[in-house]
């Protein structure tokens, strides 16, 4: 099984990226599915159905979340009502929306999503990951061999703990949030798909995917300065990620990175 999962997209350029690269994508790749954290969609900060469907209508087939999540607060009631559209699972009972979802591949196979978000340095202040995962891995159907979990967190450590911790119960955990994407993706001796960061998709000529000279006034004359999204070229930043059906486990986990064609199409796979 085929899956891609994109880094957090950032605005109109991460979103325009995808538009222009994903179906070419799904057909190279053969991909059964696309799974994206979305936490940036909309202005950099949170999610709109406008942009939701956006990115659903590109050919993704679940959005994933963060510490954004409530940004834009029309999001409150539409995750209430796009099941697709995860929040972190650790978030109090009687939050809107949930974390876990399973979907359900055209061959009948069944893959669950679980969204998380990490502690350390991270806003707000959730439950327990570790103890979310456990949770939601016992009430797991025995029928839902696959499982991705998209941990939104700051600190490296706290990732990897995580791969460590799930290694040989879920398919992969793949990081997100600090939108640089990292060199250490592996498969871990128990079988589960590892990337300490994804990664960004969006542009590229920025500081995470916001205006450089904005940027550089906040850290460089430390007066207050509203962050705008970077414009230019879109880049995908992703993992693909081949499971076994039978086991849930991974076989193998390659970076990918793509431009979009407005100046150049570029696919590199590291």
């Amino acid at each position: 099984m085929n899956l891609l999962f994109i880094g957090d997209v950032v605005g109109q350029p991460g979103r325009r990226a995808i538009s222009d690269q994903l179906p070419g994508l799904r057909q190279r790749f053969k991909l059964d599915l696309v799974v994206a954290n979305a936490e940036n969609i909309a202005d950099g900060a949170g999610v709109t159905k406008k942009t939701a469907n956006e990115l659903f209508a590109a050919g993704v087939d679940v959005l994933t979340n963060g510490n954004h999540a409530w940004d834009k607060k029309e999001a409150l009631e539409y995750i209430t009502t796009e099941p697709r559209l995860l929040r972190p699972h650790n978030y109090p009972d009687g939050t809107p929306g949930t974390g876990w979802f399973v979907a359900t591949l055209g061959s009948g196979h069944k893959v669950g999503i679980l969204n998380l978000m990490g502690n350390i340095y991270m806003h707000p202040h959730l439950a327990c990951p570790f103890a979310a995962a456990e949770r939601a891995l016992a009430a797991k159907p025995d029928e839902v061999k696959m499982v991705l979990v998209d941990l939104h967190a700051e600190v490296t450590s706290e990732k990897m703990a995580m791969g460590w911790y799930l290694d040989g119960r879920v398919s992969a955990v793949v990081g997100t949030h600090t939108h640089v994407p990292t060199a250490d993706e592996r498969v871990l001796p128990r079988g589960t798909g590892y990337i300490t960061d994804v990664g960004m998709t969006g542009c590229y000529d920025s500081v995470i995917g916001m205006d450089t000279q904005k940027s550089l006034k906040r850290f460089v004359q430390k007066l207050p300065e509203r962050f705008e999204v970077a414009e230019g070229l879109g880049t995908i930043c992703g993992v693909l990620l081949d499971l076994d059906e039978a086991t849930g486990l991974c076989r193998t986990i390659t970076r990918l990175r793509v431009n979009e064609s407005i100046a150049q199409t570029k696919i590199k796979v590291a």
